[in-house]
């Protein structure tokens, strides 16, 4: 596995790690074996980043990772977590007290000390021009509960802001279908020395090449209940491009994903190609999509120009005028 500089965090992590959203709520059913089936799976694969969050299940996510991390105490695992969704969504609540309240939850179910990275987990938009917050998130370091803090965005300018403000890392929506990150946020992150944490890089399945019309997403599945942004942010389901449209969209994809690699793996490697890109976190629902994605990062020498002008093809006849403006 391919490693690269987190950011500010000076720390190396693999290329590929693992996002695990789904073992805290939202995708469907996924029980307790088989969470750590797939930590297992990622880990024997050369992951060595895991991304969860406080509010992944009500805390079930970090749980699972904790308990996994002090099963096998000899692994090299970077966990990074994110706060901030615990309250309702107003820049008040974004304050010290707030944040050593959550954080000391974190690391009860991280069961761990010191937390590697925590990222504010895609808040009001003032909050990322705030100095205070920013205060406040270095205190926790200084007191030693926090290694680094970054944030997690749904929007460029967004992106951009907090990086002027020295954050360790961002992390923020980068896949075939959106592509808008690219001209800004991966050259002002490289130049400002900021890791970049590359999530929903398979635009919440429909990059992986298996759904169809027919596809039905179970009741508990944000892909059934979040489509309309019912729920929270659209962009955060299909990227928020139209399932019909990305069904389009992933046919021409298809055609040019390299001879022996799948679709998913295609669309991993093109990501973890950019310059700037720290890891790219997708998903995995069993022990297999997580082997898989984890074999993604071989494929970076695989992928040149001709790939990069037809995604670019692509995100330009289906998604440019949907999607750009909006993320």
């Amino acid at each position: 596995m391919k490693q690269r500089v987190l950011g500010k965090t000076g720390r190396s992590v693999s290329l590929v790690g693992l996002g695990t959203w789904q073992l805290g709520a939202d995708w469907g059913n996924v029980d307790l074996k088989d969470a750590n089936d797939i930590l297992e799976a990622a880990v024997d694969s050369g992951v060595t980043f895991f991304d969860t969050a406080d509010v992944y299940g009500d805390g079930r996510s970090e749980q699972t990772i904790g308990t996994f991390l002090a099963a096998n105490p000899g692994l090299d695992i970077a966990v990074a977590t994110k706060i901030g969704r615990r309250l309702e969504q107003k820049p008040e609540n974004y304050t010290l007290a707030n944040f050593r309240q959550w954080v000391d939850r974190s690391r009860r179910n991280l069961r761990t000390e010191c937390l590697d990275l925590v990222q504010l987990h895609c808040p009001p938009t003032p909050v990322y021009s705030r100095p205070e917050v920013y205060d406040a998130l270095e205190t926790l370091v200084n007191e030693g509960a926090i290694k680094e803090y970054g944030v997690s965005v749904e929007r460029t300018d967004e992106a951009l802001e907090a990086i002027k403000h020295g954050t360790a890392t961002v992390q923020i929506i980068l896949n075939a279908f959106r592509l808008k990150p690219l001209d800004e946020v991966l050259p002002a992150a490289k130049n400002a020395g900021v890791g970049i944490i590359a999530r929903v890089p398979l635009a919440s399945g429909l990059l992986s090449g298996k759904y169809s019309k027919d596809t039905v997403f179970a009741e508990n599945d944000h892909r059934k209940y979040n489509r309309n942004g019912a729920a929270f942010d659209v962009g955060e389901t299909f990227s928020g491009v139209d399932f019909e449209q990305g069904l389009k969209a992933v046919e021409e994809f298809k055609r040019i994903v390299p001879s022996g690699a799948t679709t998913a793996q295609a669309a991993i490697a093109w990501i973890a190609a950019h310059d700037g890109v720290s890891t790219v976190i997708p998903g995995a629902r069993n022990p297999g999509q997580a082997r898989t994605n984890a074999a993604s990062a071989q494929l970076l020498d695989h992928l040149g120009p001709d790939f990069e002008n037809r995604v670019r093809e692509i995100y330009d006849t289906y998604f440019r005028e949907t999607i750009h403006s909006r993320w």
